[in-house]
């Protein structure tokens, strides 16, 4: 059986109660929902950059080891060479021994800079990581502050929010598709989520702006679905509004 316009009225009405009151409950969140994400994603960043941090100390610290390790090498050759040395026989020999002495004591200069130049690097390099993982512990607390605060509301208003959920899809069945999609169209373009409101003071209560008298009389009459000429929200009268919706 077919609504009646006045029966597509009330529905549409009872939609929007609900989605209200849901919006309301949303609205309790506020921005806690957004500002919990923000700060996980902060936290995942922090915890990758100090990883990549602790990784380059690592390789640095291993660099330094390495080039500790060739100094003793080479300092080794050099005792080798300077052995040799007393027991040369000739001046081609001497002069041989001689620089490879050179070129182990050279070895040893260029790892010593090197490893100032890691140690410097290692300097910067662990105070970078410390700010990080101080800013990393600050926030973590501020994540688990702002999660408490945002399990505590949605603890508080979830039953609440899921049982008008689903009073609204049982609402929404109850109205024809085309009417539905429009419905929708007009809370989704709305910033505060109306798309259906009443007449107030001869005024729209979606955009406050006047509605003729001739206008309101039509609306009053229910015979046909009028939307507001300026905002195109659905209009109804109050008189609606204070009669008992559907269960």
């Amino acid at each position: 059986m077919e609504q009646t316009v006045e029966q597509k009225l009330k529905a549409l009405y009872e939609l929007q109660t609900l989605h209200t009151k849901i919006d309301k409950i949303r609205q309790i969140r506020g921005e806690l929902p957004m500002e919990v994400a923000d700060l996980e994603d902060e936290v995942e960043g922090l915890e990758t950059r100090i990883q990549k941090f602790k990784s380059e100390l690592d390789d640095t610290e291993d660099a330094i080891v390495t080039r500790k390790n060739m100094i003793k090498e080479a300092q080794g050759l050099i005792k080798k060479y300077e052995t040799q040395l007393k027991d040369v026989k000739n001046n081609r020999e001497y002069d041989a021994l001689t620089k490879e002495v050179e070129i182990q004591t050279l070895e040893i200069q260029v790892c010593e800079k090197k490893i100032r130049e890691f140690g410097f690097d290692i300097t910067q390099k662990t105070e970078v990581y410390e700010k990080a993982l101080a800013d990393l512990e600050s926030r973590r607390k501020d994540l688990d502050i702002k999660k408490g605060e945002l399990q505590t509301i949605t603890a508080e208003t979830e039953k609440e929010e899921q049982s008008l959920s689903k009073k609204a899809e049982k609402a929404e069945t109850q109205i024809e598709d085309r009417l539905l999609t429009a419905y929708k169209r007009l809370r989704g373009n709305a910033n505060n989520g109306l798309a259906v409101v009443t007449i107030d003071r001869d005024s729209c209560s979606g955009c406050f702006n006047q509605i003729p008298p001739q206008r309101q009389l039509d609306i009053r009459q229910r015979k046909k679905i009028i939307v507001c000429e300026h905002c195109g929200r659905i209009l109804v009268d109050e008189a609606l509004t204070q009669e008992e919706l559907p269960a």
